[in-house]
């Protein structure tokens, strides 16, 4: 991609350590200013029990997109360097932590080597990233064809514990008042 070109892409933010809510905020201010990006959308916070490990706190999660200029390695590596900022250190999979920042998807690009995997091998399966990304992208077809609020509707996914938690402007609007 040339350095003109901009690609839109969402990411998954989650977190279950410390303030999870200044967490997200600080995640996000921070995608705002990377070089050559600009966060164009976020969705509703939904809570969610946790995946593969369910001894450790609930997580908060949401989805945001971007326009970028960063390739896809560059932005999966100012995502990390984002996690490390906040807090986070090497853990176990699927354990605690204060942020993950996770490319869902990347424009239709398709990536696949040992650093990076997009569309995230995961996400077609998980609730937790498909709520918050149909609020961005109802329509965004996934394996199949099927669109994400078709997936929503499939049994296995549909029985995942996710809640609505809030919106931030709403949030920010009860801090205030």
């Amino acid at each position: 991609m040339n350095k003109q070109a901009v690609a839109r892409a969402y990411l998954g933010i989650g977190t279950n350590l410390g303030d999870r809510l200044l967490n997200v905020r600080g995640a996000l201010a921070e995608l705002a200013r990377l070089p050559g990006t600009q966060l164009t959308a976020i969705s509703r916070l939904y809570g969610s029990a946790p995946w593969g490990k369910p001894d450790q706190p609930d997580f908060l999660n949401m989805v945001a997109e971007v326009q970028t200029a960063l390739e896809p390695l560059q932005l999966l590596h100012e995502c990390k360097r984002i996690e490390r900022m906040q807090g986070r250190v090497a853990g176990e999979r699927w354990g605690p932590r204060v942020l993950d920042i996770d490319i869902l998807l990347y424009d239709r690009l398709v990536v696949n080597t040992p650093e990076l995997v997009v569309p995230h091998p995961r996400m077609w399966e998980r609730r937790f990233v498909l709520q918050p990304l149909a609020d961005l992208a109802p329509q965004l077809a996934g394996p199949g064809g099927k669109t994400i609020e078709v997936l929503l509707n499939d049994k296995e996914i549909s029985s995942q514990q996710v809640w609505l938690w809030g919106e931030l402007k709403e949030l920010d609007e009860n801090e205030t008042a």
